[in-house]
């Protein structure tokens, strides 16, 4: 069995939780040990726009989402024992719900937004 960080294990349990602020913080404690690690680098990126979805900065969520899929298009189909190509069709679904116009809402707003698909992430042998 192949062991990784720690703090990528305890991602899974915040990202479940919807907690995307601490998946934030966890993923960037890995990526800060190895900077060439662009497949945590492509997590987090998909975690920071799932964080300014929840906060009305579609412009930033569209962006980084974006980033998210160039990032982790490589490491499909599996990789650190997760489903990558299940996570790039989350990518996609966002993509098309996240509306292109405008690139920002007021927060009291946000409730108005299109509900974005919900993604488990779960380790596979």
């Amino acid at each position: 069995m192949e062991y990784f960080p720690e703090e990528y294990y305890e991602f899974f349990i915040v990202f479940n939780d919807g907690d995307y602020y601490t998946g934030h913080d966890l993923l960037e404690a890995v990526w800060l040990t190895d900077r060439s690690n662009l497949f945590i680098k492509g997590l987090l990126q998909m975690t920071v726009s799932l964080y300014h979805y929840e906060y009305g900065n579609l412009k930033g969520a569209r962006q980084m989402m974006r980033v998210a899929k160039e990032y982790l298009t490589p490491y499909k189909p599996t990789y650190w024992q997760l489903n990558v190509e299940r996570v790039l069709m989350f990518i996609d679904h966002c993509l098309r719900v996240i509306p292109s116009h405008p690139d920002r809402v007021k927060f009291e707003e946000v409730v108005q937004l299109p509900v974005l698909p919900k993604l488990y992430l779960n380790l596979e042998e």
